[in-house]
């Protein structure tokens, strides 16, 4: 089970590693986001619908299963916080066209319906998929 809310810092952690990251679905959580941000990452956050984000964000409507790529093109990182398993496989589609490393959360004990490497952090699963397919 992998809930970003309980353990926001080790998610930070291993994000923080990227300069450039776009989170796809970015709702109403926008801590991780900001804490990006003030670690000087360039963060960009998609979601279907309009949504309010922090200073320093920027925000793009998009929707990952018909997205823009361009929204993607320079990310290192593309995550996702409580993805639900019929969009593992539309982000991945973009990470890969993005060059860009994949990582994720779900809900509950949805597991990940694309391959993965698993990264214990505290007290949740962040899935990852790199770039290069590793």
């Amino acid at each position: 089970m992998a809930h970003s809310r309980r353990n926001p810092d080790a998610l930070l952690e291993v994000l923080a590693e990227y300069d450039r990251v776009v989170e796809v679905g970015i709702g109403r959580r926008t801590d991780l986001a900001r804490a990006l941000v003030d670690r000087g990452a360039t963060v960009t956050a998609t979601d279907v619908h309009e949504r309010a984000v922090p200073d320093g964000v920027r925000f793009v409507r998009d929707d990952i299963v018909d997205p823009e790529p361009s929204v993607y093109a320079d990310a290192g990182a593309i995550y996702a916080l409580n993805l639900p398993p019929e969009l593992h496989r539309p982000a991945l589609e973009v990470a890969r066209t993005a060059d860009a490393d994949f990582l994720f959360t779900t809900l509950g004990g949805d597991p990940p319906t694309v391959p993965v490497e698993r990264k214990t952090i505290g007290t949740g699963t962040l899935y990852v998929a790199r770039a290069s397919g590793e």
